[in-house]
């Protein structure tokens, strides 16, 4: 009896082990506080994928250090399928602007899938007299180094966005960072700072209501959202086109049948006709790609903001 009992008990590991996925809740790491891009996309997918799983997805905030705390916490997790991270453009470009990341990036995580692409919105104030980018590059021109730009801060999506257009202008702008976007966005509509490529979910509310005036989206084609702006591209700057995004990965080594499964769910969540009209209203574009897409995706943004960084000499703050 005792050896059936002790012959019992150490298969028990196994027998958990052999469970389907999911057996128990799965975290949601997110790399930036309440209330942001990140942390929406988070809040509106997670109820639909715990349905789908058949277990809890809960979500919990890691803001900091440009999103490594939350990456550095996945990274280091168990590759179970039961820690995944939720992060945004910076993933792709803190490999060059934190040299000494506490990972390293390019073998620390299992891409699971591409969610979404956010565009930016150019805006100025409202008595700002350009009413294009053509018309603002020629008052940048005209007044070399004296046209500022507020961003959310060294680094952030914004200011890449800004220093892109910049450098592919051949401009002499001002970089004004500011602790969030918000206080940015509240700057540029009291007229302390003239231009500002903000999140197109933030900014364009404020349009909408006379506060801020849109010049142009950074995304390669005319967003749903707001589909009389048109593109930087478009406007005089070919082959412009930038994208605030996010994905989710997995800690490296998670087993592929549970990355699939995940991608899979998680797929079909997007498409649920709340979650894409709601990307939708954000100016989103649904993308929810394979695994090896969000992988090309991340190493193809690497390399470009790595480009940018060097270029302008950006540093972290």
């Amino acid at each position: 009896m005792m050896r059936a009992l002790l012959a019992f008990a150490l298969c028990l590991p196994f027998l958990a082990y052999s469970q389907p996925y999911p057996a128990k809740p799965v975290r949601l790491i997110v790399s930036y506080p309440a209330g942001g891009g990140a942390d929406t996309m988070a809040r509106l997918i997670s109820p639909k994928l715990g349905e789908a799983l058949g277990q809890p997805v809960l979500v919990e905030n890691r803001g900091g250090a440009s999103g490594t705390i939350a990456a550095d916490l996945v990274a280091k997790a168990a590759p179970d399928g039961y820690t995944l991270l939720l992060d945004a453009v910076n993933h792709a470009v803190n490999p060059s602007l934190l040299p000494r990341l506490p990972y390293d990036p390019d073998k620390a995580f299992t891409p699971v899938t591409l969610l979404a692409l956010f565009p930016n919105v150019v805006v100025v104030h409202p008595a700002n007299p350009v009413s294009s980018i053509r018309e603002l590059i020629e008052k940048i021109r005209a007044e070399p180094g004296k046209i500022a730009f507020a961003s959310s801060g060294n680094g952030s999506a914004q200011h890449l966005a800004a220093e892109l257009f910049r450098q592919r202008a051949g401009l002499d702008m001002v970089h004004v960072p500011y602790k969030g976007g918000g206080p940015a966005l509240i700057d540029v509509m009291g007229g302390q700072v003239p231009l500002y490529f903000g999140n197109m979910a933030s900014a364009l509310p404020h349009v909408k209501n006379g506060k801020l005036k849109a010049l142009a989206i950074t995304g390669s084609k005319r967003s749903s959202a707001a589909p009389e702006l048109p593109t930087v591209a478009e406007s005089g700057i070919p082959g412009y086109a930038v994208y605030e995004w996010n994905a989710i990965f997995a800690p490296a080594g998670t087993p592929p049948a549970v990355v699939n499964r995940l991608q899979a769910e998680i797929a079909k969540a997007m498409k649920i006709p709340e979650v894409r009209d709601r990307m939708l209203a954000l100016g989103g574009e649904i993308v929810a790609s394979s695994p090896a897409d969000l992988g090309a995706w991340v190493r193809e943004q690497t390399a470009s903001w790595a480009r940018v960084v060097r270029a302008g000499n950006i540093k972290p703050e």
